[in-house]
């Protein structure tokens, strides 16, 4: 098989794609076809050694993927072969086969082609994860998206949205607050025009937003922090910015507010049925067509520079993709 394959740390450029031996499953492990897989900026940090858990090179990266099911090991029982699915292995997503865990493994929701379910497990997960048990968001509150048109901003958007909030998603061009208001954003913030603070304090009569979704970090962080409600609570969401912010602890006394981390991989992996619930929800929000996963760019094999500068320029709105047995 073709693999995408990290033979030491660095910048995206520096994968080379080779020829690999088929993977076999093990008992408990299914094989699938890989049709495409999903680009995260977590990608960017495992592969330049960077995230909260090293894989040492060589390794062939990538969370999660698409495909259908071609060999079942012996103790599997929830799949058969020729089943479509949607798979979230601890990397090997970036290759035209994968091995992986029944665990780790869901039906891919009707409706879904296999691009954007190759881009649903994880942004979604992190989002639903994160607004549903780390925020436990009520319908009626506020909740302010940062870097909202992005791979997770924009489901963050969209799931708030579903689950009864008033959204303010705030970006940094006109162009990617378009995008998130066509995903459902009751009002938006050009960052780049305007005062983060002063425009949320506008939006909401001066009470604050109830929730903030950061997985963006950096210098917009601070001004995002004074802006929760009282009893706010502050996701921690990721570092896309490349800065990692401090945060002022009487700013958290005062409010009697809340800074959550969300770390969905981890949390999955321990709490493995909430999770399945979780991912049973959120195919029927899709199914109701509350939830429409938006793939915006899509990129052979070959072309995976491309797609992770993408990612890397901050460019990218909704899902990035990766194309696998064209």
């Amino acid at each position: 098989m073709r693999a995408l394959v990290c033979k030491a740390y660095g910048p995206p450029e520096s994968l080379v794609i080779e020829e690999r031996d088929d993977p076999v499953a093990t008992a408990n492990q299914v094989v699938v076809d890989i049709a495409a897989a999903g680009i995260n900026f977590p990608d960017v940090l495992i592969i330049a050694g960077k995230y909260q858990v090293k894989t040492e090179p060589p390794f062939i990266p990538g969370n999660e993927a698409s495909g259908v099911v071609s060999t079942v090991g012996e103790k599997v029982s929830r799949y058969s072969v020729g089943d479509r699915v949607i798979v979230t292995p601890q990397g090997g997503a970036f290759a035209e086969k994968c091995a992986v865990d029944q665990s780790r493994v869901m039906a891919l929701p009707p409706g879904l082609d296999f691009e954007q379910g190759a881009g649903f497990s994880v942004t979604y997960g992190t989002s639903y994860h994160a607004l549903k048990q780390s925020a436990q968001l009520v319908a009626g509150e506020t909740v302010l998206v940062l870097g909202a048109a992005g791979g997770v901003g924009i489901t963050a958007v969209e799931i708030a949205k579903a689950m009864g909030a008033r959204v303010i998603a705030a970006a940094s061009n006109d162009q990617k607050l378009a995008f998130a208001t066509e995903a459902g954003a009751d009002s938006t913030i050009n960052y780049s025009k305007t005062s983060l603070r002063d425009a949320v304090k506008e939006l909401t009569g001066g009470n604050g937003a109830d929730i903030v979704y950061d997985p963006v970090g950096g210098e917009l962080a601070l001004e995002a922090y004074r802006s929760l409600a009282w009893h706010g609570r502050y996701l921690v969401v990721g570092f896309a910015s490349g800065d990692i912010p401090a945060f002022p602890a009487n700013i958290a006394l005062l409010k009697e507010a809340r800074i959550v981390g969300v770390w969905w991989g981890t949390w999955a992996a321990k709490n493995s049925q909430a999770q399945l619930q979780n991912m049973q929800e959120l195919g029927s929000l899709v199914a109701t067509g509350k939830l429409k996963p938006r793939v915006t760019e899509v990129y052979a094999l070959d072309d995976f520079r491309a797609a992770f500068g993408s990612i890397t320029g901050r460019r990218a709105r909704g899902k990035v993709i990766l194309k696998m047995n064209q």
